[in-house]
C-alpha cells in the first residue's frame, strides 16, 4: 500500500477540491503496513464511494485510503439474520443480493451506493428514523485498527467507548475492517407508497405528525421556492413495505430484478442551468403530477433511491459544484424551521433537492446527528458566497437549538459545530485516548476543531 497517486478530489458536491495522495487496498495485511504510508505523509483518513457531500473524506495534502477493495460479505445467519462483511462492501450490493430473499436492511439513507464503512462512520439515518432509529442500532460487533496498529474487537457492550465514538465518528478514532450487522425480514421487494399534497409548511408538519406512526417511512418532498400563503408546500410520501397479496397482479407474478441505471450524465453542465426559473418550472411540473397520487405499488429501490438511476448527477450543478444543508430543529422550536424556509425563499437559490423528514430518539454516537425533530436538507448550487448563506443558516440553527450533519457539511466552523454537539469535548477525550498522535485526520476533522490544523490547511 505504500504505492500511491496524487489526486484532485472533493465530496459529492464537487467543492473545495483538495490534492491528496491516494491509497488503494484490497486485504488486510495491506491495510496493517498503513505505517510506510505515513511515512509519506502525516495524516491519513479513510474513503469509501465518495458520497459524503463535503469534506469527510477529504485529506488536503494527505492520505487518503480507499476502502472499497475490502468489499467482500464473510458470512450470513439466517437464523439470527446477522451478516458479518468488510467496510468497503457497498449497501447496494447487500440490497441486490438479499432484498428479492426477503431481507433488507434496516436503515437505508437516499443513496444506495454508500460503504458498510461510511454507513457507521457517518451513523447514516433513512425515511424511518422516527421508528427505528439509525444505522448504529443494528451493528452488533466491529474490528478497528487502531493508530498503533492493534486491531481491536468492540460492541455495544465491549469497548463501548471506541464503538460509540467510532459511530459517527468520521474517521477519527480508527479504520473500520469488518462488521456485523443485522437484516430484517420484509414480505417482498417492493413498497405501498401513499402520497398526500400539502398546501403550506404547516399542513405538512400537521400531517407527519398525525400519520408518522402509520408508516414506517415518511419523507417529504418540499417546493423551497414557494412564497407567501404556499410557503413549504410539498408532497408527503409515505410507505410500507408491501405484502405480496395486495400488490398488482403484474407485480405479483413477475420476478424481481434490481434496477440498473437508465441514464448517465456524462460532462458537467453549464454553472447556469440550475437556477431559480429552471428549478421554479421543475417544481411546478413535480407538484403537479404527483398531486394526483394516491396510493402506488413501486420497486424499494425507486422509493428509497430515486436519484441512484442517474449516474453522475451532481454534475447537473456544473463545474462549480453544489453544497447540500441539513438541518435539524427539535420539535419545540419549529419556528426555527420556519425562518430557515422564509431566509431560503427570499434568498431566491434554487434547491433543485429538498427534503423534509421526522426524526424519532437521539443517536447513542457521541458525534450522532439525529436527534427529536424536523431535518430538512437542501441542495444548493455553489455560487454567490453559497459558504456565507450557509453560515447564516447556521446562525439560525444556533438561535433554535438546531443542529448540522457532518455527512453533508463543507462550510461549518468549529465554533458552531461545539455548541452544536453537546458531546464534543467527550469525543475530544476518546480521541486523544485512542489516537494521541491524531494519526486520523481529514479537512473536515481539522476545519471543525476535532483535530490539529496543519501547515498546508487554509
Amino acid at each position: 500500500m505504500n504505492k500511491y497517486s496524487i489526486k484532485n478530489i472533493s465530496g459529492w458536491g464537487c467543492t473545495n477540491l483538495k490534492i491528496c495522495r491516494i491509497y488503494t487496498t484490497t486485504n488486510y495485511l495491506d491495510l496493517h503496513n498503513k505505517y510506510e504510508v505515513l511515512e509519506n505523509c502525516e495524516t491519513i483518513i479513510t474513503r469509501g464511494l465518495g458520497r459524503s457531500y463535503g469534506d469527510a473524506a477529504v485529506n488536503g495534502g494527505e492520505g487518503v485510503i480507499v476502502m472499497t477493495g475490502l468489499n467482500r460479505m464473510l458470512s450470513f445467519n439466517s437464523q439470527t439474520l446477522e451478516l458479518e462483511c468488510e467496510a468497503g462492501v457497498c449497501l447496494g450490493e447487500i440490497l441486490n443480493h438479499f432484498a428479492p430473499r426477503g431481507y433488507f436492511l434496516p436503515v437505508v439513507p437516499g443513496t444506495k451506493f454508500v460503504t458498510v464503512g461510511g454507513a457507521i462512520a457517518n451513523d447514516i439515518h433513512g425515511k424511518n428514523h422516527h421508528r427505528d432509529g439509525t444505522f448504529s442500532n443494528y451493528v452488533n460487533h466491529m474490528r478497528i485498527l487502531m493508530a498503533n496498529g492493534d486491531v481491536v474487537e468492540c460492541s455495544p457492550s465491549d469497548n463501548n467507548d471506541l464503538f460509540w465514538s467510532t459511530v459517527g465518528g468520521i474517521g477519527l478514532t480508527g479504520i473500520i475492517l469488518t462488521a456485523r450487522i443485522q437484516l430484517i425480514r420484509i414480505p417482498s421487494a417492493y413498497m405501498e407508497v401513499d402520497y398526500q399534497y400539502c398546501g403550506d409548511l404547516d399542513e405538512i408538519l400537521a400531517m407527519m405528525t398525525a400519520t408518522d406512526k402509520n408508516y414506517a417511512y415518511s419523507v417529504a418532498w418540499v417546493d423551497c421556492l414557494a412564497r407567501g400563503k404556499h410557503l413549504g408546500r410539498g408532497i408527503l410520501m409515505q410507505g410500507n413495505h408491501a405484502i405480496p397479496g395486495k400488490l398488482p397482479d403484474k407485480l405479483r407474478t413477475m420476478p424481481f430484478k434490481a434496477k440498473s441505471h437508465t441514464i448517465n450524465l456524462p460532462v458537467q453542465f453549464p454553472n447556469w442551468a440550475l437556477n431559480s426559473w429552471s428549478v421554479k418550472v421543475f417544481n411546478s411540473l413535480y407538484s403537479t403530477l404527483n398531486r394526483m397520487k394516491s396510493r402506488e405499488y413501486e420497486p424499494y429501490e425507486a422509493f428509497f433511491f430515486p436519484l441512484d438511476s442517474i449516474q453522475n448527477w451532481n454534475r447537473m450543478y456544473g463545474k462549480q459544484g453544489f453544497g447540500q444543508y441539513q438541518a435539524t430543529f427539535p420539535y419545540e422550536n419549529v419556528d426555527g424551521l420556519v425562518k430557515l424556509f422564509e431566509k431560503l425563499s427570499q434568498s431566491r437559490r434554487a434547491s433543485f433537492l429538498a427534503v423534509l423528514k421526522s426524526f424519532g430518539s437521539s443517536g447513542n454516537g457521541l458525534l450522532s446527528y439525529p436527534f427529536p425533530g424536523f431535518t430538512l436538507a437542501l441542495d444548493l448550487p455553489n455560487r454567490d458566497n453559497l459558504s456565507g448563506f450557509m453560515r447564516s443558516l447556521d446562525a439560525i440553527l444556533l438561535d433554535y437549538g438546531g443542529r448540522i450533519y457532518t455527512a453533508k457539511d463543507f462550510s461549518t466552523d468549529a465554533a458552531t459545530f461545539a455548541v452544536m454537539y453537546p458531546r464534543f469535548d467527550e469525543f475530544l477525550a476518546l480521541k486523544e485516548q485512542f489516537d494521541p498522535e491524531n494519526r486520523f485526520s481529514s479537512s473536515m476533522s481539522r476545519r471543525l476543531g476535532l483535530t490539529p490544523a496543519l501547515k498546508g490547511d487554509k
